[in-house]
């Protein structure tokens, strides 16, 4: 997530900046406007923002290295499950700290992001922090950090949904007959198309069912299976639920 959020940057016209990253491959990132180190700068470098977009688990021992910028810069996580309050616990009280919530189509500059703003980030590190957002696709904000489980259930966990119906659109074509490169085509198209009316279409998502199913038809016949009781709608909310619910069995 981290370099699709460098790229993004790098098209909207980085200010210099600096990657901290340890793996000797990470040294291909550099570039005119890009410095790449292995550990955290100096302490001369004086940063507007600084992202973490580490894994959870690496945060104790990343965070406190960065903690001479608390009150200075403002600090943007995208980690997922790392509270605002854990991160202040590690930074300082002073942090100014936005917790966000990209999802994995940011890497086509598709994504959405949820942010949330902490205590004592000024407007103008907001509008910094949706700046930097907005590089890999759509931003919203929220007041309530606890919004961040069901956001994470819904968009950053739904492109495996997504990923899914496609799996199985394509191998249900290869059962009724179709050869697997022509199953794939259709199914892989369908979905990705379908999303891109979507997002053209000011109607609702229900409207545009409606609007494909003709009465009597095929489609009606299908989404009578999908729609019965024990299916989807019953199994999106338990989805939904059940990965809302793991969200906040793993936030620290």
């Amino acid at each position: 997530m981290g370099r699709a959020m460098l790229a993004g940057w790098r098209e909207q016209g980085l200010a210099p900046s600096i990657v901290v990253d340890p793996a000797p491959e990470a040294a291909r990132l550099a570039g005119a406007d890009v410095t790449v180190l292995p550990t955290a700068p100096a302490s001369d470098f004086a940063p507007e923002a600084v992202v973490f977009a580490i894994k959870p688990q690496s945060a104790a021992a990343a965070l406190p290295l960065y903690t001479e910028y608390a009150g200075r810069a403002v600090f943007l996580s995208i980690m997922a499950g790392r509270r605002i309050r854990s991160m202040r616990s590690m930074l300082g009280e002073r942090s100014a700290i936005v917790r966000a919530m990209p999802n994995t189509p940011a890497a086509v500059r598709q994504g959405v992001s949820v942010a949330c703003p902490g205590q004592g980030v000024t407007d103008q590190q907001r509008a910094l922090c949706d700046t930097l957002l907005a590089a890999i696709g759509s931003v919203a904000w929220v007041n309530d950090e606890a919004l961040l489980d069901p956001v994470t259930a819904v968009s950053g966990s739904g492109p495996a949904y997504v990923f899914l119906l496609a799996e199985l659109l394509e191998k249900a074509a290869i059962e009724q007959g179709l050869q697997p490169e022509l199953a794939r085509l259709l199914a892989r198209r369908t979905v990705s198309g379908s999303g891109a009316l979507l997002a053209a279409s000011e109607e609702d998502a229900a409207a545009l069912r409606v609007a494909v199913t003709s009465p009597g038809g095929t489609t009606e016949r299908a989404l009578r299976v999908l729609m019965a009781d024990d299916a989807w709608p019953a199994l999106i909310r338990e989805a939904v639920a059940a990965a809302t619910a793991r969200s906040r069995e793993l936030a620290a």
